[in-house]
């Protein structure tokens, strides 16, 4: 004979609210990390610090990267030092108002900077600058 019991079994349930918020952290987590991204066209490399360096728009731009053996890239492709010149003339002609970046290794020849800031230059193309990270400079 069974004996009846005085609880009622409760099924098992799925708790949706705690789901939901979950899933909206997830989404504010990664819509804040998409945000902060900052693309970066150039090879990665220990950048310079300076104290008064400001971000710059970088629609419309390429980059020119000196690496600390002097390689030299261009956007994230190795180049040869004579073909510098031949292929800022070709992006100049696709694109007049064109911006060129300098992102160099903090222990690259300087002499390799300066010459590559030569190059854009007599490529016909003004506007020009130089990557940094921010921070204080120090000297040593």
């Amino acid at each position: 004979m069974k004996i009846p019991l005085s609880t009622t079994r409760r099924k098992a349930r799925i708790e949706i609210i705690p789901l939901i918020d979950v899933i909206f952290f997830l989404l504010a987590t990664f819509v804040m990390v998409s945000l902060s991204m900052v693309k970066n066209q150039g090879i990665s490399v220990n950048l310079p610090s300076a104290a008064t360096g400001a971000p710059q728009e970088r629609e419309s731009s390429v980059t020119i990267t000196v690496t600390k053996a002097g390689d030299i890239y261009l956007n994230q492709a190795k180049l040869a030092p004579d073909l510098l010149s031949q292929r800022l003339k070709l992006l100049k002609a696709e694109n007049p108002d064109m911006r060129v970046f300098i992102n160099g290794d903090n222990e690259a020849y300087f002499g390799n900077a300066i010459q590559i800031l030569d190059e854009v230059r007599s490529s016909g193309i003004t506007k020009v600058a130089i990557q940094t990270k921010q921070g204080e400079f120090l000297q040593e």
